[in-house]
């Protein structure tokens, strides 16, 4: 998207992340955006903003890193800004996947991992700093490294249909005019 801040990327007269917002906002008891730049303009949507604790572009690990570090809850639940499709059912489905052995949950869309898209319980986040510090940054690494589940979402697959050319914006937009999604 040429450098541009994705969450911020108007889609069918509103931002991206207002459709995160809008579809996470009621599943959860927080909103927490993690953001490095625009960080006032994340504000202005009324929900927590919090930036990577560890220096440089770390991935999305230092971004659940820091939803985790910021967290009043025992697990957090994470998504990409780029995803307008979220499914109301989101957080129950992650959840239901959670068992007394398993201590994240995540996503798989019928083919593969949808990593960003996971439940993970905040007691994990040492073990993520410790890993980030070693110089790592795979997800699927770090998560095999604990007791996890896979979540079968193949029903819905639009769920992570997200957002990286200005061709797949025009698209997504269709998709989004032919639904009431607005």
């Amino acid at each position: 998207m040429g450098g541009v801040d994705k969450g911020l990327v108007p889609l069918a007269g509103r931002v991206l992340i207002d459709y995160v917002i809008d579809r996470l906002g009621p599943q959860v008891e927080t909103v927490i955006i993690n953001a490095n730049r625009n960080i006032e303009r994340y504000r202005q949507f009324g929900v927590d903003v919090v930036g990577d604790q560890h220096g440089g572009y770390l991935g999305p690990l230092a971004g659940m890193l820091s939803g985790m570090r910021a967290s009043r809850t025992a697990f957090i639940v994470t998504v990409p800004c780029d995803s307008p499709f979220l499914p109301p059912d989101l957080l129950d489905r992650l959840q239901a996947g959670l068992s007394e052995a398993t201590r994240i949950a995540v996503a798989h869309d019928g083919k593969r991992l949808q990593p960003v898209f996971s439940m993970l319980d905040i007691g994990l986040a040492d073990s993520l700093s410790a890993y980030l510090e070693s110089g790592e940054r795979k997800i699927d690494r770090w998560f095999a490294q604990h007791p996890h589940s896979s979540v079968d979402f193949s029903d819905i697959p639009d769920t992570f249909l997200n957002i990286n050319t200005p061709e797949q914006c025009r698209e997504v937009e269709q998709k989004i005019k032919g639904r009431s999604i607005q």
